[in-house]
């Protein structure tokens, strides 16, 4: 047995033990709460308001018949810590960027971002009407879970350098934070990739300890204070070009709930979704402005870099193609990724287009 099956198989087993152990869940005058954990310090933007968000809107939808208790990063478990947190039972569900699971199964990658995957409008067209919810819900059940996209980021930013990147290999010995598969291929233009909590990037690259880092976009950046370090910030990223966020629920617990409070976690998620891309996309303008007005440059990676990371990125997806649930997901992302641009491109790209010629 490969090491993926075994981990698939360990899972199961897990799942099930962790069902007929699940602590019994917090009631009070006929009312449940539900321990939310995180990938989120508390207070980063942005994300842990999703978090929030999706908490406080289950909790209002059930008149408090559901509360959510939302606990960040480091509360009651580290942020790489709560998929098994829930799957385990430890906790009820969890809120975070899934592609940090990759470890667990690599498909998990597509309900955040890939390498040159999907915008934000993009993945909301292949979740909620191209087969996307479903395959999610397939990868879920293999590990006891229940999923939903639950926020979204938008498209993010190419990162924060202490030197230019002038060429591919540029990235060759460079200590850079990036999770996923796009970690995975920097990994492969020489770089060493590291996958660090978002709590916890300031300080590694304030310290030294990474020589750059992705975080989200201008917004959450400047909010994260990396204007503080560096001042050379490229815009524009090959990896996460429409980040979803998740709300992961323990399958047990979840199935525990009543059809109609399944049906508001479900709502809740989707409305959160939109909610956060809107907040993502309404802020970063401004914040782009002040971060330049406070002497930060902003470049554009030259098209040798963006060649070469196109390469890195295929490799990755062929390495996991023989995996078939995960070129189940593949095959379906890029089909409806393909169909979607098609059209977007022939009408709001050519609208977008001529109103900045015509409004200048």
């Amino acid at each position: 047995m490969d090491r993926r099956s075994f981990l698939r198989t360990s899972a199961l087993g897990g799942s099930a033990a962790a069902a007929s152990t699940l602590a019994a869940p917090a009631y009070a005058q006929g009312n449940r709460t539900l321990t939310m954990v995180t990938t989120w310090g508390r207070g980063l933007a942005g994300v842990q308001d999703a978090a929030q968000r999706v908490a406080d809107t289950i909790t209002a939808m059930t008149d408090g018949a559901l509360t959510v208790d939302v606990k960040a990063a480091g509360e009651l478990v580290g942020a790489f810590e709560v998929f098994d947190a829930v799957t385990s039972g430890q906790a009820d569900m969890y809120h975070g960027a899934d592609y940090y699971f990759v470890g667990q199964h690599p498909g998990y990658a597509f309900f955040t971002a890939v390498p040159f995957g999907m915008t934000a409008q993009e993945l909301a067209n292949w979740y909620y009407q191209d087969g996307g919810m479903e395959l999610h819900d397939e990868l879920g059940q293999i590990f006891g879970l229940k999923s939903f996209l639950a926020g979204n980021t938008g498209a993010q930013a190419g990162g924060w350098f202490r030197n230019e990147i002038k060429g591919p290999e540029d990235f060759n010995g460079l200590k850079f934070r990036m999770p996923g598969l796009g970690g995975k291929a920097l990994g492969k233009l020489g770089a060493s990739v590291q996958n660090l909590p978002g709590g916890e990037v300031y300080q590694a690259l304030s310290s030294g300890a990474i020589d750059g880092t992705e975080w989200i976009g201008p917004w959450a950046d400047e909010k994260a204070g990396f204007q503080e370090i560096t001042k050379i910030y490229y815009t524009a990223g090959f990896h996460e070009p429409g980040a979803g966020l998740s709300l992961a629920t323990n399958r047990e617990v979840f199935e525990s709930l009543s059809p109609a409070h399944q049906k508001i976690v479900e709502i809740a998620s989707g409305e959160c979704h939109q909610w956060n891309l809107s907040q993502f996309l309404a802020n970063n303008s401004a914040a782009l402005g002040r971060l330049v007005s406070g002497g930060v440059t902003t470049r554009e990676f030259p098209d040798a870099v963006w060649d070469a990371f196109g390469k890195a990125s295929q490799e990755v997806h062929d390495e996991n193609l023989g995996d078939e649930l995960y070129k189940k997901i593949y095959d379906s992302a890029m089909a409806s990724m393909k169909s979607s641009a098609a059209w977007i491109k022939a009408s709001d790209g050519a609208y977008t287009a001529q109103r900045d010629r015509v409004l200048g």
